[in-house]
């Protein structure tokens, strides 16, 4: 096995040691990141002509059938034996090593450092640039003693060395204080050491390659499990070629072709050409993770070896029951990097399917925290489901994979399931904003700490005062820029840093800590910023002011994201049109897109508009609430069944069932409707009414919790009706979405409507109506109606999105609703 590794991830997984810090979140302000590189810098150029910096170095070696290459860049090397008017300088002060075995040179390589400020003859150097007091710091930490004793055997073995010394060199970010820590090493000692190293690193080799060889040998005798059905052997083979070619393939499938199976397949069977490592299927929700689980298990009872991480999100996985992860309150959070290697070797020792349960025992037996354990697993297995977020958030993203020295390119795959969800997130991902108001109330809930945390959050008080003055009475502003203001958050963030290290656990920590949090989003995203984005401040509804970097096509950044893998396939049946998903969602001439063909029987269905109603918002009158009414009662009339309709909003909804009338409700109809923010053991029992009942009209949301990812087979529903188009609220982002479209060279010119309009509201909404009404005919025996509401569905240009199935739809009025309803069923004679 060959295996090449910085010298940095390396010491990171193997020497990593302590407690979690409730102070990071996993993510670094890139203002934190340009402090480091820029006092790296000073350092390396004020230490003079022997100094030589950022210095390559590599070894090979062959151990245990591997063939390892441990490679990084050494801070800073000094080496004076070339020089002759130098002398060497007395190193008595520096503690004499002797000569240990075993474990203990692990155990014992961060003590017998002093504090010096000398050179000797040769050493090497690692800065580490940091917030954290220099006066409590007793000593270096294990990990950057182990990153610098890497360089110093490679360097001492490349140059035939005896003794060479280690320093850690210590800067705080803020005041440019330095503080330095020294040791010398013999070879035989390094030796020693790195042998160890080594040995601790091929156990996790040894298991990777034992699984990979299992894997291969399974993979290679692998077959399709099932006879493929009509569409999925076609998906099945663009799926392959997308992954050989390495490009980005939307589909758009309908439902029942069995889509999972399609895109898993051809991904696994890839994994003998040495052409994928690693597979992500991203969903859009924890509930979805079931089919990708399920299908894998699948292929698992028939003999395939692979292994799968289900990663759950931290709120739902912790063991507490309020989420910290200070130390001092979470006893699974302290010590976590102590006793994590162990853990996470015996889970993925005993265990293919790492699921929520699975996780949560091995990190009570171990006392780690669940969470890390998890995203730990997901560096060793070979599939990892889990959301969006993991892989596009800059807020959450797994920076083992996609962030930092190991955010390079990978031979991954990101399998995107339910693609049309997407759009949305990633605008939100990667949109980020701040609250006036905040910063006046963490002033006051901290003043009596005083500091300059207390005049940078005043600061940026009255810079937001000013950019408040500005707004006009409509309630938003876009602006050019915020450099300003952009500056004074730079300097309260160095300020929050500063106090979090300083105060220690105060009552309002977590306060602190949350403002912090979003305060570091806020800069990060602020980076972010370019062509795709719009920058806007709002009085808010509450009264309050925002700020807001709002990301109005995120197809840039996805597609940085992209790129750390070779290939991505976006797969849903709704992703039409599929040219708005592909700009908004990569926007790449190299990408491909096929369309899959329903291979249900059309005459299972009926697709009706009713033409003599309209939900327009100008026109939303008593009358039309009536008569949205009648087509429902004309359609539960037709056949005894169960039913559900779909509105815009809850206004709409509480204004139809307004004009219903038990006398007009068939027999025994049950009506149940969708509340807001629905408990999940709620949301079960409305989905078990299908089971038990035959008789249920359901009104229920478009775009809402129901619309989309339920399966309701056979009779269990037999007819979706769609009042509207679902068009989104106008809201400000979605007026700002429709100017920036519409500004775009030749928009004007391409529809009658125009690209904003489109852009922001008509493709959204049309995505809304094909969810709802695909709850309908979900297998090749499923028979049902589909009624769409509103005289709009008729022209020419929603129908043009329609899919290339529903070209048989019919347009009927109230006069012939019932006439139409009742030749289908009659022809449908033996559902009755």
């Amino acid at each position: 096995m060959n295996i090449r590794i910085s010298v940095r991830s390396l010491v990171e997984f193997i020497f990593r040691s302590g407690d979690i810090s409730d102070s990071s979140n996993g993510t670094l302000s890139r203002e934190a990141m340009n402090a480091g590189s820029r006092i790296h810098r000073k350092l390396q150029k004020r230490a003079g002509s022997y100094y030589a910096s950022e210095v390559p170095l590599r070894m090979s070696v062959s151990l245990g059938g591997h063939d390892i290459t441990v490679e990084g860049r050494a801070d800073g090397i000094i080496d004076r034996r070339t020089a002759e008017s130098e002398k060497t300088t007395d190193n008595s002060d520096a503690e004499s090593i002797a000569e240990t075995d075993g474990m203990s040179c692990f155990d014992d390589m961060a003590d017998g450092y002093v504090q010096d400020h000398s050179d000797g003859e040769i050493m090497i150097d690692e800065i580490k640039g940091i917030y954290r007091k220099l006066d409590d710091l007793d000593g270096p930490l294990r990990v950057h003693v182990a990153q610098a004793m890497c360089y110093a055997y490679i360097y001492s073995l490349e140059n035939g060395i005896d003794m060479i010394d280690v320093r850690i060199s210590y800067v705080n970010l803020e005041s440019e204080n330095e503080k330095f820590f020294r040791r010398t090493y013999s070879i035989s000692y390094l030796t020693a050491w790195y042998d160890q190293l080594m040995t601790e690193l091929v156990k996790w080799l040894d298991f990777y390659e034992k699984h990979s060889c299992d894997r291969n040998r399974t993979i290679e005798e692998m077959e399709f499990p099932f006879e493929y059905r009509n569409g999925q052997k076609e998906m099945a083979l663009y799926v392959y070629k997308a992954i050989e070619q390495k490009k980005h393939l939307y589909v758009q499938a309908p439902t029942g072709i069995g889509k999972t199976m399609a895109a898993l397949y051809p991904t696994i069977k890839s994994f003998v050409q040495g052409s994928v490592s690693k597979v992500f299927y991203l969903t859009a929700k924890t509930i979805a993770h079931t089919v990708p689980r399920n299908t894998v298990e699948l292929l698992m009872k028939r003999g395939l070896a692979v292994n799968m991480v289900i990663i759950t999100a931290k709120e739902k996985i912790c063991f507490q029951d309020e989420m910290d992860c200070n130390p001092a309150l979470c006893p699974y959070a302290a010590g976590h990097f102590d006793r994590v290697n162990e853990a996470l070797y015996d889970m993925l020792s005993h265990e293919s399917v790492i699921d929520r349960d699975v996780v949560r025992m091995y990190a009570e037996r171990y006392m780690v925290c669940p969470f890390e354990l998890s995203l730990d697993a997901s560096l060793f297995t070979d599939i990892v489901v889990c959301d969006y977020n993991y892989v596009f958030d800059p807020r959450a993203s797994l920076k083992r994979f996609f962030g930092g020295e190991g955010g390079t390119q990978g031979n991954y795959v990101f399998l995107v399931d339910e693609a049309h969800n997407l759009v949305d997130r990633a605008s939100a991902m990667y949109s980020a904003s701040i609250v006036k108001e905040d910063f006046l109330e963490l002033k006051k809930l901290i003043s009596k700490y005083g500091g300059r945390v207390i005049r940078y959050l005043g600061s940026c008080n009255r810079e937001l005062v000013e950019l408040k003055k500005q707004v006009p009475d409509d309630g938003y502003c876009v602006q050019k820029s915020i450099s300003g203001l952009h500056l004074k958050l730079m300097s309260l963030h160095d300020a929050l840093e500063e106090f979090l290290e300083e105060q220690g656990q105060i009552p309002e920590r977590r306060e602190v800590l949350n403002f912090y949090f979003n305060l570091t989003s806020f800069l990060n995203i602020a980076e972010m910023v370019d062509e795709n984005y719009i920058i806007y401040d709002e009085l808010l509804d509450d009264g309050k002011f925002m700020v807001r970097l709002y990301c109005v096509k995120p197809a840039a950044n996805i597609r940085s994201c992209l790129d750390k893998g070779i290939s991505a396939i976006f797969f849903s049946a709704t992703i039409l049109p599929v040219k708005y998903y592909m700009e908004m969602l990569s926007d790449s001439p190299d990408d491909q897109a096929i369309y899959i063909r329903s291979p249900f029987d059309r005459d299972n269905r009926r697709i009706l508009i009713g033409s003599d109603v309209t939900t327009k918002y100008t026109r939303r009158t008593d009358d039309q609430f009536r008569n949205i009414w009648r087509y429902i009662n004309s359609v539960i009339s037709a056949k005894r069944g169960n039913y559900m309709v779909f509105f815009p909003s809850y206004a709409m909804l509480d204004k139809v069932a307004g004009c219903m009338s038990d006398a007009e409700l068939p027999p025994e109809t049950e009506v149940i409707v969708q509340e807001p923010y629905m408990k999940e053991r709620d949301r079960e029992e409305f989905l078990n009414r299908f089971d038990e009942k035959d008789n249920i009209l359901a009104f229920c949301i478009m775009g809402g919790i129901f619309a989309e990812g339920i399966d309701l087979t056979g009779n269990r529903l037999i007819g979706a009706i769609v009042v509207g188009p679902g068009l989104p609220q106008v809201c400000t982002e979605r007026k700002l979405m429709m100017e920036y479209f519409d500004s775009r060279p030749g928009a004007a010119e391409r529809y009658t409507d125009s690209d904003g309009f489109r852009y922001a509201y008509q493709y959204p909404g049309i995505n809304k109506v094909f969810q709802a009404a695909g709850r309908v005919i979900r297998t090749e025996s499923d028979v049902g109606i589909i009624l769409l509401l509103d005289e709009r569905f008729t022209s020419g240009r929603y129908r043009e999105l329609f899919p290339i199935e529903w070209d048989d739809v019919r347009i009927c009025s109230l006069h012939n609703v019932d006439e139409e309803l009742s030749e289908f069923w009659l022809n449908k004679n033996k559902y009755n």
